[in-house]
């Protein structure tokens, strides 16, 4: 007998036999047979095979959803690439889109927990997706995986609302990793080198010679906005912006408008100080 308190009616055939086992008094009869089963299993192997019940008894553990991520991109060989990148992960589930209507459909009728997109989609890019998509949900969670790791890209991403952004030219791991992290409700964002541009003492003497217009169109270039976008925004006009543009680009000395978007990307953090 074991220490349950277990009763047996031995006149009943197994399967109401076990049925009728009662664990002490607080247990009522008409606990379901299947529970009762289970509990016998691990706690008493010999009354188990008393009542004809399967002693070894192996409960499984609960299975997890697993996360629902969209990937949106145009090119077939990077999302089968993915897929197997993310095959042998359990956890993982993936729905592809190839541009950016049927991705934001997708996003509509699948509800992903992860949105993956390029950002050289046809018509409409990630970025503009990527706002779209937030555009109905607030929350959602994207993360950029684009072979262009430009830093006035990431920074225009971020200033969207973007919480992950890969290179395809990195460690494909970190795509694994960024779905995670983001998923999880964290960021995945490259780290910039020791010595950026925003630490250099010689950069921090010529921002001083920035006016605060000029200050104004270097923040928006970090976010990625064209020359004539930030004419509107600060309502000027084209040839201003790109007189001041020139000016800065003398100041701050580098030699295009493309390094200047660079190095406002950079020292961003600065020029909101």
């Amino acid at each position: 007998m074991c220490g349950v308190g277990a009763v047996i009616k031995p006149d009943l055939p197994p399967s109401a036999r076990t049925r009728a086992i009662i664990f002490g008094e607080a247990m009522s009869p008409s606990v379901d047979c299947i529970d009762a089963a289970m509990r016998i299993s691990v706690t008493c192997p010999d009354l188990a095979c008393a009542c004809n019940v399967t002693p070894d008894f192996n409960p499984q553990p609960l299975s997890r959803t697993p996360m629902r991520v969209l990937l949106v991109d145009d090119h077939p060989i990077v999302i089968a690439a993915c897929q197997a990148l993310l095959a042998d992960e359990a956890e993982i589930t993936v729905t592809a889109a190839v541009d950016a209507a049927s991705g934001l459909a997708s996003f509509a009728a699948d509800a992903p927990e992860v949105c993956v997109l390029d950002i050289n989609l046809p018509s409409v890019s990630g970025l503009e997706l990527a706002q779209q998509i937030l555009g109905k949900d607030a929350e959602a969670r994207i993360v950029i995986f684009s072979i262009n790791d430009d830093p006035v890209f990431i920074a225009r991403a971020v200033d969207i609302g973007v919480k992950g952004y890969v290179s395809k030219s990195g460690d494909p791991n970190d795509l694994v990793i960024a779905i995670r992290e983001v998923g999880r409700g964290g960021t995945f964002l490259p780290t910039r080198n020791d010595a950026t541009a925003a630490e250099s003492p010689i950069v921090e003497s010529r921002l001083a010679q920035i006016g605060s217009r000029e200050t104004k169109i270097l923040r928006l270039l970090a976010t990625g906005r064209t020359l004539a976008e930030i004419a509107k925004l600060i309502g000027v006009s084209y040839g201003t912006v790109a007189n001041d543009t020139a000016i800065m680009r003398h100041k701050l000395g580098v030699r295009s408008t493309r390094e200047l978007v660079r190095l406002a990307a950079e020292i961003s953090a600065k020029l909101l100080s």
